[in-house]
């Protein structure tokens, strides 16, 4: 049974969540509640938890504290959040903004705890691994791939334009602030996936639905009545590769001309609301390219390699050394009395002069294993552009883990994972030879 932590101090909040997990026995957790601060640092140091659900609009709990405590030890304290908050108090963009340095995937009104927040812990604990992965070594040639295949719900698209958003910040190839405009530039694309495409609702028809009282959900969800309707799904994938990730989505509407829907947007004034997400999508990507037919779009981001990792709270007083591009970091066959934290730079790995791998800042570590084992190195890391290393002896590793315990239980985590791939790799590598 995982845990999953509330922060929250709320006793009608607290009823609400509980009546919704209630509803949903298949999943195995068990819900623990925290508002008291030191509680709250305790469970996130030692429990490391994979999603945290926190009450933005609690005025009982210094909410600052709490994202600022995170935000300082990301590499430890590195989960997914789903934030809930009281609309009539605050504003959802603003949280967003507000909060963007740590991992909010997603944000719910009081009202939608019932409908909605089961189902958002549904989607982050099946796609867990895929959004937080953090591979030791990785293939320098096969890129990261992956989809989802989304219903008609608007109300779940946000979770997942935080995901794709996700995905490449916790790998290091945006910062937080272009994190949060992609997040916005495929939520739009997304809503206009289903309900331009699916639902096939036009300008005209939207503008007098919403002069009625009723909202865009309301009229995606009277659509869906009709079967038809309801049976289309929109595809959302990316595909990550070394320089640029590409994401695609596609629904199963009949499209529509490109050339002149673009002309008309150009045309309009910009505070426009007719055309406003591919306007956005446009700022804030490299390129947005559609298909003849009008039903798919290509959204391309291009990787920023300047970005760099905050570095841990416990090894913030620890050497910061900058290299250069060709510059080798390790040489195999050396002692190994040190190992890096890499917080930014990519590296190419070397083995007997061949090229064998790449590392970057998701990778974390640079030279653990042999470190660990008291070994020489097994391989040489040359940088393949500027980067920034924190250096750390022994000793001072040691020390270290001495006074973040903590960083300990993590870096046993770590190790295990490594050592499950390895043990697959291993099992798939004999099914070949034995076929």
């Amino acid at each position: 049974m995982s845990v999953l932590g509330i922060i929250n101090s709320d006793p009608d909040i607290k009823k609400r969540i509980q009546a919704a997990f209630t509803e949903a026995p298949s999943l195995d957790l068990e819900l623990k509640f925290l508002s008291e601060k030191e509680a709250i640092s305790e469970f996130l140091n030692y429990e490391m938890p994979e999603i945290v659900i926190i009450n933005f609009s609690d005025p009982k709990i210094d909410i600052p504290y709490v994202a600022a405590h995170i935000k300082n030890d990301k590499w430890l304290l590195n989960f997914g959040i789903v934030g809930i908050f009281n609309s009539e108090k605050d504003s959802e963009e603003k949280l967003l903004a507000q909060y963007k340095d740590i991992n909010v995937l997603a944000i719910l009104d009081y009202y939608r705890l019932r409908s909605h927040l089961v189902k958002n812990i549904e989607i982050i604990m099946e796609n867990y691994q895929i959004i937080f992965q953090r591979e030791f070594t990785k293939d320098i040639i096969g890129g990261v791939t992956g989809s989802f295949t989304l219903e008609n719900d608007l109300l779940a698209v946000p979770l997942y334009a935080s995901i794709g958003a996700t995905i490449l910040a916790q790998r290091g190839f945006i910062n937080p602030d272009s994190k949060m405009h992609l997040q916005l530039a495929l939520d739009e694309l997304l809503v206009n996936a289903i309900e331009h495409g699916n639902c096939a609702i036009s300008f005209e028809e939207k503008t007098a639905a919403m002069e009625e009282g009723k909202s865009v959900v309301d009229l995606v969800n009277e659509k869906c009545q009709n079967p038809r309707i309801r049976v289309k799904k929109v595809e959302f994938q990316w595909d990550i590769r070394k320089d640029k990730t590409i994401f695609t989505i596609r629904d199963k509407g009949k499209g529509f001309d490109v050339a002149e829907h673009l002309k008309k947007i150009e045309e309009q004034d910009i505070m426009s609301l007719h055309g406003r997400g591919i306007r956005m999508a446009s700022m804030f990507s490299s390129s947005l390219k559609y298909n003849k037919k009008g039903n798919q779009v290509k959204l391309t981001v291009l990787h920023d390699a300047s970005v760099e990792r905050k570095v841990p709270a416990g090894f913030s007083r620890e050497q910061l050394i900058s290299v250069k591009k060709g510059e080798t970091v390790l040489w195999e066959n050396e002692s190994s009395d040190y190992l890096y934290y890499i917080s930014s730079g990519k590296y190419s790995v070397y083995h007997d002069k061949k090229l064998v791998g790449s590392l970057t800042a998701q990778d974390i570590f640079m030279g653990e294993m042999s470190f660990l084992l008291n070994q020489k190195r097994s391989a040489s890391v040359k940088a393949d552009g500027p980067g920034k290393l924190v250096r750390l002896s022994r000793k001072n590793f040691i020390n270290i883990i001495r006074q973040y315990p903590h960083y300990g239980i993590f870096l046993s985590r770590l190790l295990a994972k490594r050592l499950v791939r390895s043990n697959e790799q291993n099992a798939k590598l004999s099914e070949q030879l034995n076929i």
